[in-house]
């Protein structure tokens, strides 16, 4: 294989990763907004007690427009370990492009005095282009940092990617793959804008 195609095919490899860490970035934000509203619903409660519900839905709107919705199976609140776990979960956000984003995992865990946020148990963001399963993905807010010590399945259309671990740095905007990290990419990949990259 010539360099040059070796090149592009890099570049095309980095455009799928950016889109699928632009995925992952709005689901993290959106999801700490989501964060905001259980912890509103806690300031309610006496210290000390607990808190558990049944199935829950809960939309957000800002100036009449649906920021996210959120579904979950259950919902606990722990006082004494400071954390809210939610069970089941299905998240919509709604981008200002009129884009949608999903995340669905069968556990949440938010700690409320960091605002962590650990996913857990068949992880699921996708949007219309792109998919991303794990079994556990992460947010540190002290360090802006999401990232998996499990593997990693990126997929597409046309391209795939996979690997044993993934890091993402917000502040630094860099994402590091670790670990048997194979690409697989279609001859028809073109990139979001139409044009033929090859």
């Amino acid at each position: 294989m010539s360099r040059l195609r070796i090149k592009k095919l890099s570049i095309i490899l980095l455009i799928v990763i950016l889109l699928v860490i632009g995925t992952i970035v709005a689901v993290f934000i959106g999801y700490h907004r989501v964060a905001g509203a259980p912890e509103m619903l806690l300031s309610s409660i006496q210290d000390g007690a607990d808190l558990s519900l049944g199935k829950i839905r809960q939309t957000s709107t800002r100036d009449g427009r649906k920021e996210w919705s959120l579904e979950a199976g259950s919902a606990d609140y722990i006082e004494d370990e400071k954390k809210a776990v939610l069970k089941k979960i299905f998240i919509t956000y709604f981008l200002k492009d009129n884009r949608e984003v999903y995340l669905e995992a069968d556990q949440g865990i938010l700690h409320t005095a960091t605002n962590d946020i650990e996913f857990s148990g068949n992880v699921v963001i996708k949007n219309e282009n792109y998919r991303l399963e794990t079994e556990s993905l992460n947010y540190e807010q002290s360090r802006r940092l999401i990232f998996s010590n499990d593997p990693v399945h990126i997929s597409g259309a046309d391209a795939e990617v996979t690997a044993n671990s993934l890091k993402y740095d917000l502040n630094s905007n860099r994402i590091v793959l670790n670990g048997n990290v194979i690409t697989a990419i279609s001859r028809n990949f073109k990139p979001l804008d139409g044009t033929d990259k090859r």
